[in-house]
């Protein structure tokens, strides 16, 4: 019982004070041993809180037993229910993959030092999500941003260009972050509270004050940084075609969601959908940018050789429908936005999953290095056809789902141009994954490569988890849907 009464704050306690720990422990297993059993700690904490949520509302937990807005309140609710499920879920499921990747690809004397940053990571994004308080969310993305540039610098050894790709995210990672601090000092100038369900109750009667105008255009300018909506995202591609594999598998599944959930967070439930200055921002702002970024991202998948940098631009495009359900601002809209969040996370974790399979066999992750593999590596790229399929949208695959919502949101608008033009970006998605499939399939393998064996079943398990995710949730689609509806209740008041 005392377990039950405590799990929000021990979701976000246990990494933090298992990250210091993690530096003293000796060799390369320890280290590996102690996260691992940390992401299903999480886990765990995760379900629970989402099934205390599903079946009795959102739960608060005060620190120190001081009540909001004078103490800091953990608050849990349907939405940051399913982002703390997605995060730790992916850590968890991540972590055995990782044992023999790590060890490929980092240094050995550094692993305790490489698993200290990740578990660090790990407590940002869950302190993020499950905070109620608006200095602590810019506090714990710090934490998870620090140690994310550290992760994207250790795939230095492999590729030096890491390196420039960690201080790029650095500096626009700093720009985002002083943007969102500074949209948050705003709203406590005006209403002298930090805490997020306060600040909703207290800015109703202030919404045409240009300094409350100001805070929600920075706290949008500083979470578009972070989410790398369109244009706002270079930091993006190389971020993750550098990084680690486990490094590159863990933020394309977790970091953007949980700047999207924030955003989510600040539109519907801090300032709320009837604050007017909304609108047009959204209209004007946000739903054309989140449009360019949906086939922008695609074109330019569509003309890269490297596969990370390919499905790194993939994201950037997936964040645009995500950006755009959120834009739309009807029920399927909002619904679409929870489930894609969710969804993409199970098919960009599948998908460079197995490109870190490929990496550790063949040293490469380009479309040349990898023509005719799939023939050597037959779980690995039906893993990844898998993965590919959900990005288009294919029927019965997580991706079809949220689309489909998507393109009702449109319609429901009257808005047929746009409901071509997401079925247009899907059909872009076709070209880039039929480029990998006609490489590794159908082209001849080159002479000069030595022939080798599929991922080893400590990766192999864990990337057929996600892809088999991605049919199971694309096929019932049940509980995400049922979630989302709560979501959308609760943000729209029972509107559309």
């Amino acid at each position: 019982m005392a377990f039950l009464d405590h799990v929000a704050i021990l979701q976000v306690a246990v990494p933090l004070l298992a990250a210091p720990l993690c530096v003293m422990l000796p060799g390369r297993h320890l280290p590996w041993a102690l996260t691992l059993s940390v992401s299903w700690f999480t886990l765990i904490c995760s379900v629970v809180l989402l099934s205390e949520v599903s079946a009795g509302g959102s739960i608060a937990y005060h620190l120190g037993n001081w009540p909001p807005p004078i103490g800091i309140e953990y608050r849990v609710d349907a939405i940051n229910a399913l982002v703390l499920l997605v995060v730790s879920g992916i850590s968890a499921i991540a972590l055995p993959y990782a044992r023999t990747s790590v060890e490929h690809e980092i240094e050995p004397d550094k692993h305790g030092l490489f698993y200290t940053a990740y578990l660090l990571c790990l407590t940002g994004l869950l302190g993020v999500t499950i905070t109620g308080d608006a200095f602590n969310i810019f506090v714990f993305l710090e934490i998870s941003s620090l140690s994310t540039y550290v992760l994207v610098a250790t795939g230095a050894r492999l590729d030096r260009r890491a390196l420039s790709a960690a201080y790029t995210y650095l500096v626009l990672g700093t720009v985002g972050a002083t943007f969102f601090v500074l949209g948050v000092g705003l709203l406590y100038m005006v209403t002298g509270t930090l805490n997020l369900a306060d600040l909703a109750e207290r800015l109703p009667p202030l919404a045409e004050s240009r300094v409350v105008q100001a805070a929600f255009a920075f706290v949008v300018a500083g979470m578009g940084l972070k989410l790398a909506l369109f244009p706002l995202h270079a930091w993006l591609p190389n971020a993750y075609a550098y990084a680690p594999s486990l490094v590159t598998v863990f933020l394309a599944a977790t970091a953007t969601k949980v700047s999207v959930y924030v955003l989510l967070r600040f539109v519907y439930t801090v300032f709320g959908h009837e604050f007017a200055f909304i609108e047009p921002v959204l209209a004007w702002l946000v739903l054309p940018l989140a449009v360019i970024a949906m086939l922008a991202g695609s074109v330019v998948a569509i003309h890269q050789d490297n596969l990370k940098r390919m499905f790194a631009w993939s994201s950037i495009a997936q964040i645009g429908y995500m950006m755009l359900g959120l834009a739309l601002a009807n029920a399927s809209g909002l619904t679409a936005t929870v489930l894609h969040l969710f969804n993409h996370a199970l098919m960009k974790g599948a998908l460079f999953m197995a490109l870190g399979g490929v990496m550790l066999r063949i040293g490469a992750v380009s479309l040349t290095s990898v023509r005719g593999l799939a023939r050597e590596m037959p779980w690995t790229f039906a893993a990844l056809v898998i993965g590919g399929l959900g990005l288009i949208g294919v029927p019965g695959t997580v991706g079809f789902v949220s689309k489909w919502y998507l393109i009702l949101a449109a319609i429901e608008k009257g808005w047929w141009l746009l409901a071509l033009l997401i079925a247009a970006a899907s059909l872009l998605a076709v070209i880039y994954v039929w480029k990998l499939v006609e490489a590794a399939y159908l082209q001849p393998a080159p002479q000069d490569r030595e022939r080798v064996r599929d991922m080893p079943p400590d990766m192999l398990i864990p990337l057929w988890v996600l892809a088999l995710a991605n049919i199971w949730f694309g096929v019932d689609a049940g509980l995400t849907t049922s979630v989302a509806g709560t979501v959308v209740h609760a943000f729209l008041g029972g509107g559309s």
